[in-house]
């Protein structure tokens, strides 16, 4: 991309906010599961999803971070490797990467270009409709890779399997880190209801890679692999680790994989439940092998060493200990519990929450209930998406713990710091939202 000066760079980021504009005015026409109408978009476009080969990842949590693993050590295998993940946390390119650069915005911008009309066309078309916000980013991804002639995407699924828009690729490796109770109206009401749709990701002839610790989901998985014709692997009896060490750096802990054992493997993030995602990333690269790609143990070394995934039990901050955490659901919830239980001491614990109002907030403040001291109730700045602050305070009062609101982000977090104190500590957590509006704080945001 050439160089741009002044008034260039001033047109550029003036098309690029209209191009988001419109991007983000399609949510207008809801989320909706299926693959017709991707798959009528994407045949429009030459099917771009058909030039490169994919690893395809669901789960109810550690997806995102599942997918940054397989796709950081991809990268350092010396394979060009596009990452498709959502929502990000605070520009839109953070979605759609390749060797872990930001899509540029020239970029966003000539495939909205591209896009916009076949949109339109889709539209009028009686037999048809407008895609969706998630289709329409997904065949950007799709036509990105394809453009940038990647030899890998790792992509995250947005809700489900079997019909999110994302279910077009041919994965060779499919990942189902867990399943547990989500989106319930759209997935079903039990946790096997739910399963059996992550699985509609498993492909003939493909490897199925999972942490599920539910026996019956697992059964679920491995009878549907047996149908489909893939293989299965399994978190705690296919793969083992253990954590040999821990620090606000990182962990380093072993495991014995599907084709190797590693004495001592480092991975940045914090919390237990992060080495359970990298045990997946290991299988998954290394499952890779039965369709011929041999990943080296260096590069899986490195890639895990390297990875960056932001807003997960992330220290931003020392004196007081300041982390982020996106907790989205209740078993999130329970996991930074876990965590700040068994990994952190501190005289006092202040929790800045905002949580989006579909979510249960009464059980996750339950959980966090367990280990926070007292709570600072904000309101992230996404406007209809957080829940009235008075309905998590009343939770919070619920549980013993004494909570004060301060609506603006900012100022939330300053008071928090001042509770905490020298010796304490302070947790940004909840929304997605939240935890980016957060992060703009201590690091600079990019993009829009």
């Amino acid at each position: 991309m050439p160089i741009l000066e002044g008034d260039e760079v001033s047109g550029l980021e003036a098309r690029y906010k209209e191009a988001l504009e419109w991007i983000f005015s399609i949510k207008r026409f809801g989320s909706k599961l299926g693959l017709e109408y991707i798959g009528h978009l994407l045949e429009l476009m030459d099917n771009p999803q058909e030039d490169f080969r994919s690893v395809h990842v669901t789960g109810t949590n550690g997806k995102g971070s599942t997918t940054a693993m397989v796709a950081s050590i991809l990268s350092k295998a010396g394979f060009r490797t596009g990452m498709f993940t959502s929502p990000h946390l605070s520009s839109f390119t953070e979605r759609i990467q390749i060797n872990s650069c930001q899509i540029p915005l020239d970029d966003v911008l000539k495939l909205v270009d591209e896009i916009r009309p076949l949109c339109k066309e889709m539209e009028i078309d009686p037999g048809l409709r407008h895609p969706t916000f998630f289709e329409i980013v997904t065949a950007m991804a799709f036509q990105y890779f394809s453009d940038r002639r990647v030899d890998f995407a790792v992509i995250e699924v947005g809700m489900g399997g079997r019909l999110d828009a994302t279910n077009v690729v041919k994965a060779l490796v499919s990942v189902i880190t867990n399943v547990g109770l989500e989106h319930t109206k759209v997935l079903g009401n039990t946790v096997l209801e739910i399963a059996e749709k992550k699985a509609g990701i498993v492909k003939k002839g493909g490897v199925l890679v999972t942490a599920t610790q539910d026996d019956e989901v697992y059964l679920l998985l491995e009878e549907i692999c047996s149908v489909v014709g893939s293989r299965i692997f399994r978190v705690g009896t296919d793969i083992i680790f253990k954590r040999l060490s821990t620090n606000y750096e990182g962990q380093r802990f072993r495991l014995e994989g599907i084709r190797h054992k590693y004495k001592g493997l480092n991975l940045p993030l914090l919390g237990k439940y992060q080495l359970l995602n990298a045990a997946v990333a290991v299988g998954t690269v290394e499952a890779l092998g039965f369709h011929g790609v041999n990943v080296p143990v260096e590069a899986i070394e490195k890639g895990l060493k390297n990875v960056e995934w932001p807003g997960r039990m992330e220290v931003v901050q020392r004196s007081p200990l300041v982390l982020l955490d996106v907790a989205k659901d209740i078993e999130a919830m329970k996991a930074v519990k876990e965590a700040l239980l068994s990994e952190y001491t501190s005289e006092k614990l202040i929790a800045v929450v905002s949580i989006s109002s579909d979510k249960k907030i009464p059980q996750m403040i339950a959980e966090l209930s367990q280990v926070v001291d007292r709570y600072v109730i904000t309101v992230h700045r996404v406007l209809g998406r957080a829940a009235d602050p008075l309905l998590i305070v009343s939770e919070a009062h619920r549980h013993g713990k004494p909570s004060e609101i301060v609506p603006n982000v900012k100022e939330a977090i300053a008071r928090a710091i001042t509770l905490a104190g020298g010796n304490g500590m302070v947790i940004i957590v909840g929304s997605v939202f939240l935890v980016g509006e957060a992060r703009e704080i201590w690091f600079e945001s990019k993009n829009p």
